[in-house]
């Protein structure tokens, strides 16, 4: 830890994760998204182990998911995207993958969400773009924040590229990160290490200081 102009700078992995100052973000998990991941189930499995410690260390947990809006309000950004990603040529072929309510649509249910955790809905890539989550960071003061779901190349990397403009660290847990394309993944994980300010680790990393919390919160 660094001490300076009357800051605590927090360096270590075990510095950054204090479980007041600390939320977990589990990003677009859903039935509709695992599905397309080739090693999904893995993922979801690595996923549970870090919910399962955070929630043990008293972390704050948010949910994201991915939403669809019907295509006659949908927009240009949005009609565009779902074209290149259903790789068809014409709008009226776009057809919506999450809609609100449809099965898709919903958290894998090995790790669905406990009443006392929040669920942000979002049509960006940014978890923090046109949502509550930055809102709801700063009225709980937390200050970083460890991030795990899917796809790394896609949603995550622009989630935490944006939390650290908005003054979070944030922590990506490679492993329990899933991707369509490990190449894209892999150069979204050696571009934010570039950048600085995020820190990367593995779930058995992640999961020992989650416990080490969770151990100081029984003897307290």
């Amino acid at each position: 830890m660094e001490h300076a102009f009357g800051l605590d700078i927090p360096l270590a992995l075990a510095e950054v994760c204090h479980s007041q100052r600390t939320a977990l973000i589990v990003y677009d998990m859903q039935v509709g998204i695992v599905s397309q991941i080739a090693d999904g189930q893995q993922v979801v499995e690595r996923v549970r182990g870090v919910l399962e410690a955070a929630r043990s260390g008293g972390y704050r947990v948010f949910f994201t998911r991915h939403m669809s809006l019907p295509n006659e309000v949908a927009g240009v950004i949005q009609l565009r995207t779902a074209m290149a990603w259903q790789h068809v040529d014409h709008v009226d072929e776009v057809k919506p993958a999450f809609l609100r309510d449809t099965p898709g649509f919903q958290i894998a249910p090995e790790i669905a969400p406990q009443p006392g955790e929040g669920i942000v809905d979002k049509i960006t890539m940014s978890a923090f773009e046109g949502t509550f989550l930055d809102i709801a960071f700063r009225d709980c003061e937390i200050n970083s924040f460890v991030i795990v779901g899917i796809a790394l190349e896609v949603g995550i990397e622009p989630t935490v590229r944006h939390g650290m403009d908005l003054g979070y660290i944030p922590v990506v847990v490679s492993d329990a990160c899933g991707h369509g394309s490990s190449e894209a993944a892999q150069r979204s994980l050696v571009a934010l290490a570039f950048a600085g300010g995020s820190i990367q680790c593995d779930c058995g990393a992640l999961i020992q200081v989650l416990r080490t919390t969770s151990e100081r919160r029984m003897v307290g």
